[in-house]
Order: C-alpha cells, then structure tokens, then sequence
C-alpha cells in the first residue's frame, strides 16, 4: 500500500457552534488528483487551510507528508483563486514568482543566482517565459494562473493544493492551467487536491471525488458519486444528475439545491 502523502482521520472543523465537516477519514496518494466541490460555505477552502497549518482540527488527526501540519511548509505548493491584480501594479511576473522564495526555507537556494534560475525554470515550466517582465495587472487572467502556478512550483513540492484556480478564467485559459498543474502530477507523482465548484474542466483527469454538503460528505470516484441517488442523498432533497457528452449536470426541482458559478439556471448547475 502507498504511503498517504495526507492522511486525515476522524477529521472535523467547528466554528462556533457550526460543524463544516466531522468524522472525515481521507488519504491521498502519490500521483492522485483529488476534486473537492460542494456548495459554498461547507468547508472546502478550510480543508486547504487546514493542510497549511492555518485552522487547527477540531477532533481528529491529519498529517502531511507523515508530519502534523505546519506554517510556511515548502513541502506544500498552493494556488490560490484567482484575483486580478491592480492594472499599475509595478511588479513583473518574475516578480510575483520569486515571491514563493524564502531563502529560510530548507532546500531553496540562498544564492541570488541560484534563485534566478529556479525562477526562470518555472517560468519556463509553465510557458510563461514570454511575459516574465511584463507588469502583472496587465496580463491575463490565464497568464497570471500560470505565475501563480510557478510560484506553487518554485520549492519543488510534494503536495499540490489549488484553491478554485480556475474561477474568472475563460475556457482555454482554463483547460491550460488545469493542463499543467495535470503535467506536475503526471511528471513527478504530486498529489494534486483540487477545490473546484466546477468539475467539467478537470473531470478528464480526476481519480477521485471528495463531496462536501451541509456537514456530510462523501469520497469516491466521479462515476460513484456524481449520480442522482448520491446526491439526493447528500443534499436531502431529490436531485438529478445528467450527463451529456461527458458533461455532469445537477439539477433539482427544489430552490433548496445551492446554485454555484457556471449555472444555467437558479434551479441548477453544470459540473
């Protein structure tokens, strides 16, 4: 059996007298991508932070990479959600790369050279190397995803954690980062844990679904949980899954089911 890169047990958040999710047992392995979705609200960008060493477990334990979580680990690389940058903000995209280094983090170089070409190497990576010097706010918002992925990059990490990465981003921008983030898994066996609200984009190359509802969730592979009878059963209401050409949507006839970004309708949503 392959050690789990992370490994929750019995894992639960609370805030105040709200449980976002209790009673989780979840292990990824090298090489899995794992898509996180839910409504908003339920905990998915907690279970990131959680893994950073931001929000402390309420019961359980979790480790990562046979360790308890902690700040500032390099052995994590994260992709936040995108924001765009103020269009006069004077920094450069090799700039906003070489923000991921921290010359105290073991395994990083001290050298300034040493550090430039580690930063030219993800530029490269990513294939942002053309835009390097140009100011960040007036890039794309594709663009900027691939310097935010070199910089998850730059430490050479063992885990992968991207928070909605595609959010704002139109369709090839989104197939070209979920592309890349897919090669770093493929290349070097990083785990990938991929908070998504929208799983049509990545679902080529999920193995796994972890599905956060109201406090209840649910782990398994697409075919095993995007179906009506799971989600009926997470949700507690009737909902519908269809699928069409290898495209998920959810749909319910109650206003109850949350919408989330992408959906047709207020009664429903594609995944």
């Amino acid at each position: 059996m392959t050690e789990p890169l992370i490994e929750l047990q019995g894992a639960a958040v609370r805030l105040g007298s709200r449980t976002l999710w209790s009673d989780l047992d979840l292990r990824v392995v090298r090489g899995e991508f794992l898509a996180v979705l839910g409504p908003n609200g339920v905990g998915k960008t907690t279970l990131l932070k959680v893994l950073l060493g931001l929000v402390p477990l309420s019961a359980g334990t979790v480790r990562v990479n046979g360790a308890p979580p902690r700040l500032g680990n390099h052995e994590l690389g994260y992709v936040p959600q995108q924001q765009a940058f103020d269009r006069s903000l004077p920094i450069r995209g090799r700039d906003l790369v070489r923000f991921g280094v921290d010359g105290h983090h073991w395994g990083l170089p001290r050298h300034a050279r040493a550090i430039q070409e580690r930063v030219d190497e993800a530029l490269r990576a990513v294939g942002a190397s053309a835009y390097a010097d140009a100011p960040v706010g007036l890039l794309s918002g594709g663009e900027q995803q691939r310097l935010r992925i070199a910089q998850a990059l730059l430490g050479d990490p063992k885990v992968l954690l991207c928070d909605e990465p595609l959010l704002a981003l139109d369709l090839a921008s989104q197939r070209g980062v979920t592309r890349l983030i897919d090669e770093r898994r493929r290349q070097s066996g990083t785990p990938v844990v991929f908070v998504t609200h929208e799983v049509n984009p990545v679902l080529p190359y999920v193995d796994r679904i972890l599905y956060l509802v109201s406090g209840k969730w649910a782990i398994g592979t697409p075919e095993e949980i995007l179906t009506s009878e799971r989600l009926s059963d997470l949700y507690g209401i009737e909902v519908d899954v269809i699928k069409v050409r290898d495209r998920y949507l959810v749909v319910s006839a109650e206003d109850e089911l949350p919408t989330e970004p992408g959906a047709h309708a207020h009664h429903g949503h594609a995944y």
